[in-house]
């Protein structure tokens, strides 16, 4: 199950709970979400690239570990947005 198929359940349940309507997203809502997955699909090709590099170039370990690093900000930039946004 994707994470925003599980946003929707909440978000539903939530709506079911107070008795109100379900509410449609807005566009901070829709924007978020279009920021967490371009975030995510940066997140895979730095973790992709980070094998490679480990692979390929075993010699260059500060390339590897600044962009594992990097990758690593980048995944944590999300959360922040997923769950403080």
């Amino acid at each position: 199950m994707k994470s925003d198929e599980v946003d929707k359940l909440i978000e539903e349940a939530l709506a079911e709970s107070h008795g109100g309507k379900h509410r449609k997203a807005t566009s901070s809502t829709t924007n978020k979400a279009k920021a967490r997955q371009i975030l995510n699909i940066i997140f895979m090709l730095g973790a992709l690239a980070t094998l490679v590099i480990y692979f390929a170039c075993p010699d260059q370990k500060i390339l590897f570990f600044s962009v594992g690093f990097g990758s690593v900000l980048v995944k944590v930039a999300e959360f922040f947005i997923r769950f403080l946004g």
